[in-house]
């Protein structure tokens, strides 16, 4: 979506280490006879911190947090308009999608908006061991993307052109150019790698797309404007936030049809479902609501909402850390970051996080 409604993530990995040498005996005295010189064992370098990267989509940067802190420790400039952010499997560099397409959003007149700058279209690579930048061609208006299990290619939604790029990570190079539904939005593949969906906000369907011949091979009809897909770890089932519909589509992955659609509005009456995380033992969905300033968790075994956590100004993007106790969500509105307690389901904090973010990004 043009929007910003949102906040969200990229960033560099920041490996802290130390090295505590003892200090051996001064005054270049030899030992007395007998006695044995000694000098304190290396004191093992300290392991490096989980890392926080927030896309901030007006301020055309990355904020890095360590999550030990909650503290910014710095931005990385990745390119204008960042939205979309992940890591690659094997955690060593951050993509990005970057955007010379203008910010429209509610009440704003897109036939008055510059005309697109395609020369700043692209997928933003950070080398997180030198936080060198490397940018690729992700096709016209790159939002969101998904990463393959082996790292070795990456489905772009493209909201202008109503497709999805298939790129080549080993040389950036565009295999195979997908047509979806109108303002595609959501990536995500399955957990096997074998599937890839992609949502249509102006139709209000999901494109599954086989990777194995990037063709289209089905076509789900979800709520109105849906924003992101969240897929149990096993992958059994999809949950799909519809922003305009206020719900989630449950979907059976095998078959492609709906199980349940669960009524977000009655828990929180101006709902706006968008982002999606899952906890990593795949107990707990959280989605996010936008305008409805809450973040809702969903427990995946009745597929019912179990609480609803106030939560910032319209937050958007959400990720959840490795070991499940902490969720992270973007909120655009108030550039900020909030931290949420898993445990307890409550915000512990809110962290500075630039000027609008949308998506966040966590390293294990």
């Amino acid at each position: 979506m043009r929007g910003t409604w949102r906040g969200l993530a990229l960033g560099s990995s920041i490996v802290a280490g130390g090295l505590m040498v003892a200090a051996c005996s001064g005054g270049g005295k030899k030992p007395a006879a007998g006695a044995e010189s000694t000098a304190a064992a290396p004191a093992p370098a300290s392991a490096p911190s989980m890392l926080v990267y927030v896309s901030d989509e007006r301020g055309n940067k990355v904020t890095v947090i360590d999550a030990a802190t909650d503290r910014v420790v710095k931005t990385i400039d990745a390119g204008q308009r960042p939205r979309g952010v992940r890591l690659t499997p094997d955690g060593k560099t951050l993509v990005v999608a970057v955007s010379g397409s203008p910010i429209g959003g509610p009440g704003v007149d897109e036939s008055k908006l510059p005309p697109p700058d395609r020369s700043k279209d692209g997928i933003a690579l950070v080398d997180l061991a030198t936080d060198s930048v490397r940018r690729i061609q992700g096709g016209h208006d790159p939002e969101n993307f998904d990463i393959t299990p082996d790292g070795k290619f990456i489905y772009v939604s493209n909201e202008d052109a109503g497709t999805a790029t298939v790129l080549d990570l080993s040389d950036g190079k565009s295999v195979a150019t997908v047509k979806v539904g109108a303002e595609p939005e959501g990536v995500k593949i399955t957990p096997d790698g074998k599937e890839v969906w992609v949502t249509s906000e102006g139709k209000g369907t999901v494109t599954v797309i086989d990777a194995g011949s990037n063709k289209a091979i089905a076509t789900i009809t979800v709520g109105k404007r849906p924003r992101s897909v969240i897929f149990a770890p096993d992958g059994s089932k999809g949950y799909v936030p519809a922003e305009v519909g206020g719900n989630v589509s449950i979907v059976d992955v095998k078959t492609h049809k709906v199980l349940k659609t669960l009524d977000l509005t009655k828990t929180t009456p101006d709902a706006k479902p968008m982002g999606s995380a899952i906890s990593p033992d795949g107990k707990f969905v959280y989605i996010t609501t936008g305008r409805g300033a809450t973040l809702e968790v969903i427990a995946t075994a009745n597929d019912s909402v179990v609480a609803t956590i106030p939560d910032p100004k319209r937050p958007w993007g959400v990720a959840v850390t490795a070991d499940g106790s902490r969720i992270y969500t973007a909120n655009g509105p108030s550039n900020d970051i909030a931290v949420i307690d898993a445990a307890t389901n409550k915000v512990v904090k809110t962290v500075p996080a630039g000027d609008s973010p949308w998506g966040v990004a966590i390293s294990h």
